[in-house]
């Protein structure tokens, strides 16, 4: 029987942060406690068992507030409030203490770059005439050309097509533009403005009132943008990009740690921070801003000996200076699932080139997604962990296109497939769908390939050998392995093609990314492997655990 592990933090651990283990609830997706086909806090509270037994020490939960849901939640109407597809707020503040008493604590999702269409703040401003206080919270401006239709500036949007939309006057006629860095439904806040700062910081004082341990910010290094809204140049010195990683960022997130600071126990400011560049990404992890980031770096690496190694070392480097942990991360609700993207000839990621493959061999993508995991668990820092990531669940890529939902696919032309393969809702139990996610009969809000059923929670649980198992087991030796926890990283010498570190003096992780067997260490004991054999000859695309 797997054995069941005990949450690495205790409750009143003021490091607990450190060497985590955080799961992500794409809640829509996670479980569907009254029919509807989508999923709900009721759901997430009847599996607060299940991820207990995980050996999970905190859940990260994407947007649950009110919501048009333009952008899967993140185009936010009222964050003081839960969509009523998702619950309450009551529930949530329920479900905040029981996770709690089970000894998981709760991340919340805070999107301070943009709001919804629907806020309140912006339907005010459309309301209001050019110039008017109501339009400052936000970026409205002229057109350029002799009839102001043309888009103020050339930005291009992370969603694909254009960064401004052209609103209407009362009567009719066209107006001003507004700024939009993702989807039109989505009008990015003017932080320069004393009234959007104020309201964030209530609502992050909301959140932690109501027991929340930390929140996660989205798109956290985009809110600053120059006044002057420049192009984007060729050429740029760091810190003078008119909308990313600007200088006066470091001022707000100061602000924010003074507040999350003033609570009597420790709750955590995580970043969301896309930054090609390891120093600026370090200088937000000064002791006096964010606690940790999200290493995208590592996620996006493809499956190859010397770029992982590389992607470890500059993490490992840029955290040092500041003492801040390092976060492993192997995939979110963004990206290609790892047992696909390491199925295909390219085992990288990035959205430029996310497209279906040809080819996708799920067999090795699922071996190679196994030891992935042995090797973020075994590395120094905090690890996260996506829901069905736990289960080897596979990117659904054959999702019918009257059923997508995301803005991604849409705003590309229907090039980019989108994000919507990797929210598909889990597969709970049964041997059809909705497999337990929702009440037999109802239908998901995407559909689960008839596949899962080998898959579900249910059929893991009683197979030693499976990817659930894998966690389970790997999670219980984290918990309780001080060199784990505690233990610095130096590398072990050997083929160029295998990584192979100790952790402290007595663990070791070996992964061979080679096609070649590779030969253990003499007077050593397995811990754990992603993969059996014969303990003497680490297969291709295998990681092992040692005792030295």
């Amino acid at each position: 029987m797997t054995e069941r592990p005990q949450p690495a933090a205790s409750a009143d651990d003021a490091d607990w942060w450190r060497n985590a283990v955080i799961y992500q609830v794409y809640l829509r997706s996670f479980a569907d406690s009254d029919g509807d086909g989508i999923g709900d806090l009721e759901g997430v509270r009847a599996h607060l068992p299940y991820l207990r037994d995980l050996g999970v020490d905190a859940l990260w939960f994407t947007p649950w507030y009110s919501s048009p849901m333009a952008d899967g939640g993140y185009d936010v109407a009222d964050y003081r409030s839960i969509d009523p597809a998702f619950g309450t707020l009551s529930q949530a503040e329920a479900l905040i203490g029981e996770a709690r008493r089970l000894g998981i604590r709760t991340i919340v999702d805070i999107v301070p770059n943009h709001v919804s269409e629907q806020h309140p703040w912006f339907q005010e401003a459309l309301a209001c005439p050019p110039g008017s206080p109501e339009r400052e919270r936000f970026w409205f401006r002229p057109g350029r050309g002799p009839d102001q239709d043309e888009e103020p500036t050339g930005w291009t949007s992370n969603f694909g097509g254009p960064t401004w939309t052209r609103t209407k006057n009362p009567d009719g006629t066209a107006g001003e533009w507004y700024l939009h860095l993702f989807a039109p439904a989505q009008p990015d806040l003017n932080w320069n403005h004393p009234e959007v700062r104020a309201e964030h910081e209530a609502v992050l004082r909301f959140w932690l009132d109501r027991g929340a341990a930390g929140v996660r910010i989205d798109s956290a290094a985009l809110l600053i943008k120059d006044p002057v809204l420049p192009e984007v140049g060729a050429d740029l010195r760091p810190g003078e990009h008119p909308y990313e990683d600007r200088d006066e960022l470091h001022e707000i997130y100061a602000s924010w740690r003074a507040i999350v600071d003033s609570y009597p126990d420790t709750r955590v400011l995580v970043g969301e921070l896309w930054l090609p560049d390891a120093q600026r990404f370090a200088r937000y992890l000064r002791s006096d801003e964010l606690h940790t980031a999200f290493n995208f770096d590592f996620l996006a690496c493809p499956w190859d000996a010397a770029r992982l190694r590389s992607s470890i070392e500059a993490t490992l480097r840029a955290h040092a200076p500041v003492a801040a942990p390092a976060t492993w991360v192997l995939s979110n609700h963004d990206v290609t699932r790892p047992v696909t993207r390491y199925g295909r000839a390219d085992t990288s990621f990035s959205f430029a080139a996310k497209r279906p493959a040809t080819v996708t061999d799920l067999v090795l993508g699922r071996r190679r997604a196994r030891a992935a995991a042995l090797l973020a668990m075994a590395l120094p820092g905090a690890l996260y962990i996506y829901q069905g990531d736990e289960l080897g669940l596979p990117e659904v890529e054959d999702i019918p296109a009257s059923q997508l939902a995301d803005p991604m696919h849409f705003r590309s032309g229907g090039v980019d497939p989108g994000r919507d393969g990797c929210r598909v809702p889990l597969p709970w139990s049964g041997a059809r769908p909705p497999f337990g996610f929702s009440p037999e009969g109802a239908r998901p809000w995407l559909p689960q390939p008839s596949s899962w059923r080998e898959l579900t929670a249910e059929v893991q649980a009683a197979d030693p050998a499976s990817t659930l198992s894998l966690y389970r087991s790997a999670l219980a030796v984290r918990a309780r392995d001080p060199a784990l926890r505690n233990g610095s990283l130096t590398w072990l010498p050997g083929s160029p093609e295998v990584l192979a570190f100790r952790r402290a003096d007595d663990f070791a992780c070996m992964v061979n990314l080679s096609p070649e067997l590779q030969e253990l260490p003499a007077d050593v004991d397995l811990i754990l492997t992603s993969t059996a054999f014969d303990g003497r000859w680490l297969p291709p695309d295998t990681a092992v655990w040692l005792r030295l």
